[in-house]
């Protein structure tokens, strides 16, 4: 992978007259106080605005807040009923036992409804056709909204339960978010090379090997390099290597879209099958002096890929949480720890990490490590 500037996912370009985050919609969480301080010493404080989220969901023809268990409200009465019976009778809440797959799951948990309008289409699209192919080991990280909360929500009109990740985030005032990568890689300047692809890791001379023939050699090594980009990694047990195959992941397309969208949301969800995309990110409501929006479309579900300006390729976008990812990951981060190469961060784990807690994940490994 040849990369000419830092940030990774977290890059942004100029596009029509504004920053464009070409990796997809990234924000800073204000949860993380001490990773948002320590992100503070390179693009300080006065140059980001502070938001309260503002997410919906694009279904049957009205655009609901997330998460959807909470807001059911916003539908009308007739639809709130069935929305309700639906999640009253749902395995969870009739003591029933918790399912292993994913779709059943999601039935179990949030009922046929919600489950049927939104959950199984926008998963499916976002992730995988085939959501089988998921564990459900993950799933607990959703925001817990539960049939009492729904119901509460429904008589008072307001959204009750957990909230979801970034219910308030960060965003540079007059930049895009790869702004941030930009001022931190300033500070490393010598000690960063870019357009040089890595090809393995020679674990017994503890060496990471070029594609160009150059080598480096250290007494510990951080990768955050998706693992099967590597060609070589000599010293590894074979049984390792070939269960690193069974990673999965999805890529997606961020396609800037110059027509205007009236709403004040900061993105919103589509689940509808019969559209490509699954999000779209309405620029203009968290980055002043812009317009318009772009998409987010898994490039599955694209019949052909097609060069534009306004069009960004992202090979690796989600690690996906398939059945037998934990237990191949496990073995796989162990043993490198062991022989001091560190897997770090959204590819070097295998991990869904949002890029503050990538922060927070680094800044434990300095600690454990020097």
């Amino acid at each position: 992978m040849l990369e000419e500037e830092a940030g990774g996912l977290c890059c942004s370009k100029e596009v029509d007259g504004a920053p464009l985050d070409i990796g997809g919609g990234h924000f800073l969480d204000v949860r993380r106080t001490t990773v948002n301080n320590f992100l503070f010493e390179f693009m300080p404080c006065n140059e980001w605005e502070l938001y309260v989220r503002n997410s919906k969901i694009s279904v049957n023809g009205l655009h609901i807040d997330h998460p959807i268990e909470a807001n059911i409200w916003q539908v009308n009465i007739e639809e709130q009923v069935q929305y309700l019976m639906s999640i009253a009778t749902a395995g969870c809440n009739q003591g029933k036992e918790k399912p292993e797959k994913f779709i059943d799951w999601i039935y179990w948990k949030l009922g046929g409804r919600i489950a049927d309008d939104y959950m199984i289409p926008h998963n499916s699209k976002i992730f995988s056709k085939d959501l089988n192919e998921l564990g459900i080991y993950w799933l607990e990280k959703l925001p817990n909204v539960s049939y009492e909360n729904t119901l509460r929500s429904c008589l008072e009109h307001k959204a009750y339960g957990e909230q979801p990740e970034h219910a308030q985030f960060y965003y540079p005032k007059i930049y895009g978010y790869g702004e941030l990568w930009k001022r931190m890689r300033e500070n490393i300047e010598g000690f960063i090379k870019y357009s040089v692809s890595v090809k393995g890791i020679d674990f017994n001379k503890m060496t990471v090997l070029c594609v160009n023939g150059e080598s480096f050699s250290a007494e510990k090594i951080v990768t955050t390099i998706p693992w099967k980009e590597f060609k070589i990694l000599d010293g590894m047990p074979y049984d390792i290597k070939k269960s690193i195959n069974k990673l999965r992941h999805s890529s997606i397309q961020i396609k800037y879209v110059s027509k205007s969208l009236d709403t004040d949301a900061h993105w919103i969800y589509y689940p509808d099958p019969k559209l490509t995309y699954h999000r779209i990110l309405v620029r203009h409501n968290f980055l002043p002096n812009s317009r318009e929006y772009w998409t987010e479309t898994n490039c599955e579900n694209l019949d052909v890929w097609t060069e534009d300006e306004y069009a960004f390729y992202n090979k690796y976008a989600y690690p996906l949480n398939t059945l037998k990812k934990p237990e191949i990951m496990a073995r796989l981060v162990n043993w490198c720890k062991e022989r001091n190469v560190y897997p770090l961060g959204r590819w070097g784990e295998h991990q869904h990490y949002n890029s503050d807690l990538t922060v927070q994940k680094a800044m434990d490994l300095f600690e454990q490590i020097y």
